[in-house]
């Protein structure tokens, strides 16, 4: 296996209350984006910085451009891994397992590759459900957690995904690759986002709330229009929601983060996974911090990237990396579980993390 190698990590973060850095884009020159073969497939990943590793693992559909404003940033005082995950950028896209526990094994054996150790795992979308799978199947390579906007908190998740699980929508999908299609929806998008509010009708239900995502949501099903993507996005898809909601969700094994520090970022206009989900996650990790953009939806990181990467920094610097203590591990899986009693939040909150949990638990 060739590639570029990365920089090398220290493995240690700031102590906590030294001085917040003067964040100024490093050059995009710097970026680079660099190949793995691993088990046969070509994975592409973009790598920029040094010091303390940062792994940035992008939303189903997605892929590490994404992360293209904030990289710069962050790579002043880390180094950045960014990978495409499987099937989706520049990374093969072979007919193979897109399960959340199979991309956790592909970010393991890309950091074994490149020599890092321990990282802390930033996650959008479905890759914060891929980043607290991670944590879940590999510990030892764990200092912190930051989810954002993630999937995996809870069974809900915007209608339209579910639709999309549906066999029909493999052929409407075909549709994408009619030159003007494209086009099309994002002048309808555009028209519907402009339109005037209309008196008395609550704002979750004004168009504009409604289609708050819709630049980065077109931007992501544009490249659905390549038929190997396409079929990498639906196998992604179907392996995590079905026409219930999400299938995979993490609050029964939130307790293991017990020692781990954990970020929540979250758009408080999220109109593909909600805001509650914010909510409910925090309570049910009672030590964790939750840093909420209330004019962001889905992509905060878009929205502000700014601000974002100045939550992220300080987040870093006020924390301290765990260290994998395997007795404590084989504690908490032998006498663990949710504890009810140290949720936080007001009591709709801690009676939804209740029935999130029952919920998760139902065999229907």
């Amino acid at each position: 296996m060739s590639s570029t190698q990365p920089p090398p990590t220290s493995g240690r973060m700031k102590t906590a209350g030294s001085s917040t850095p003067n964040l100024r884009p490093v050059s995009d020159t710097e970026v680079r984006i660099s190949y793995h073969t691993i088990h046969g497939y070509r994975r592409a990943y973009r790598i920029a910085g040094s010091g303390p590793a940062l792994l940035l693992i992008h939303g189903i559909g997605d892929n590490s451009a994404t992360w293209d404003e904030v990289i710069p940033m962050l790579a002043q005082h880390y180094t950045v891994i960014a990978p495409d995950l499987l099937g989706h950028g520049r990374s093969d896209k072979p007919r193979a397992d897109y399960s959340v526990p199979a991309f956790a094994n592909g970010m393991r054996d890309l950091l074994v590759v490149l020599g890092v150790t321990r990282v802390t795992v930033v996650g959008h979308s479905l890759g914060g459900g891929v980043a607290m799978q991670f944590c879940y199947q590999f510990p030892r390579f764990v200092e912190r957690l930051v989810l954002v906007a993630a999937g995996g908190v809870t069974r809900e998740v915007n209608p339209a995904l579910r639709l999309v699980t549906l066999p029909v929508v493999n052929e409407v999908l075909t549709l994408l690759r009619i030159p003007g299609v494209m086009p099309a929806l994002q002048g309808a998008a555009k028209a519907l986002v402009s339109l005037p509010h209309l008196p008395g009708v609550p704002q979750e239900f004004s168009p504009r709330r409604a289609l708050n995502d819709h630049e980065d949501l077109l931007r992501v099903l544009g490249d659905l229009a390549d038929p190997h993507a396409q079929a990498a996005f639906l196998r992604t898809l179907r392996a995590v929601v079905d026409w219930r909601g999400q299938a995979v969700t993490m609050l029964d094994r939130c307790y293991l983060t017990e020692r781990l520090p954990v970020l929540f970022v979250w758009g408080e206009l999220d109109t593909v996974i909600p805001y509650e989900h914010a909510l409910i996650g925090h309570s049910a990790i009672p030590h964790s911090e939750l840093a909420t953009f209330s004019r962001a939806g889905h992509f905060p990181f878009h929205d502000d990237p700014e601000r974002f990467v100045q939550v992220i920094t300080n987040f870093l610097e006020r924390t301290q990396p765990v260290d994998f203590d395997p007795q404590n591990w084989r504690h908490l899986m032998s006498t663990g579980g949710a504890r009810p009693e140290e949720f936080v939040g007001d009591e709709d909150t801690v009676e939804a993390v209740l029935d999130a949990i029952e919920n998760e638990r139902s065999a229907t």
